[in-house]
């Protein structure tokens, strides 16, 4: 069965604390796994998490502050002392192209892995596989941002008992299903909708359209919440959001599991953003993210 999780490799802002790593986030999907921005430490909490360099296909950074990407240089190292067998493709900002070589050359490794690069300049789709669309949209941040969208395609699930009342059976569904008409029978007549998955990952930024975007109908939302909404003007100055505009974007994008994270080391109480996000009118799975959590996917609609 596929597994669709995301593993919490670091959650907290700018500064770690004791019990908080800085940033990193590996969404498994059908056996491949993403990346998000992989900060100082991530090397470690891979291993604590276990979650091992061969487990990696895609690596995804939303912009080139040290706390988001000074992990690159470990993680790009690891991959190829660890021999992964089979290509990984990395996803930037285009702008930050001399970040991103400085530290995958950081320093002296032998290179035994292609490594795909891939920036991003505008936005939209990136890459397509045959189980989602990557996509990527821009957010507002002091620095270039994007944040990153999976959409699954949309499919139908076949229903046993209306193909048995049809006589339609064995390679019969096969053809059914690729032709969409047989002997009569149509495919939206033995078979019901199954809307794709959506996931969203969502780093610093303020509110702005991209948010909006990459939230619209997701299962799971990764966003940012720095501050408390009574620092409101604190987040807006430095480009980030409080734990109310994120759960108020979650919630009239329709968003079916809330994961906030990326938390300032000024808070000693978690569950005030908890709190906060509720009373934005947020009513879905919330979850305020700890360090080697692993967060489930909601199940399909």
């Amino acid at each position: 069965m596929s597994v669709r999780e995301l593993v919490v490799l670091g959650t907290a802002s700018q500064v770690p604390t004791r019990h908080r790593n800085h940033n990193g986030y590996l969404l498994r999907w059908d056996g491949q796994g993403l990346l998000f921005d992989p900060g100082e430490g991530t090397q470690r909490q891979m291993l604590r998490a276990g979650v091992a360099a061969h487990d990696l296909n895609r690596i995804c950074v939303t912009h080139f502050h040290g706390d988001h990407s000074l992990g690159l240089a470990g993680v790009i190292q690891r991959i190829n002392l660890d021999r992964v067998p089979h290509p990984v493709t990395a996803h930037y900002p285009a702008s930050g192209q001399h970040f991103f070589d400085r530290l995958r050359y950081s320093t002296a490794y032998r290179e035994t892995v292609r490594l795909t690069q891939r920036p991003v300049a505008a936005d939209g789709a990136l890459d397509r596989t045959a189980s989602y669309v990557l996509e990527a949209y821009r957010l507002s941040h002091p620095v270039e941002s994007y944040g990153y969208r999976l959409v699954e395609p949309d499919a139908r699930r076949m229903l046993p008992g209306l193909l048995a009342e049809r006589g339609i059976t064995g390679p019969d569904v096969g053809r059914l299903q690729r032709e969409g008409e047989l002997r009569g029978v149509r495919l939206d007549e033995v078979s019901e909708l199954r809307p794709g998955q959506r996931f969203a990952f969502v780093m610093d930024t303020r509110l702005c359209d991209g948010v909006h975007a990459l939230a619209d109908g997701a299962d799971m939302l990764v966003i940012e919440s720095t501050f408390l909404d009574e620092d409101l003007r604190l987040a807006e100055d430095h480009g980030h959001l409080t734990a109310g505009q994120a759960a108020g974007a979650a919630a009239r994008a329709g968003v079916r599991h809330l994961v906030l994270t990326h938390f300032s080391q000024r808070y000693n109480d978690p569950g005030e953003f908890g709190r906060q996000a509720r009373a934005a009118g947020f009513t879905g799975e919330l979850t305020i993210a700890q360090d080697l959590m692993r967060v489930p996917l909601p199940k399909r609609r």
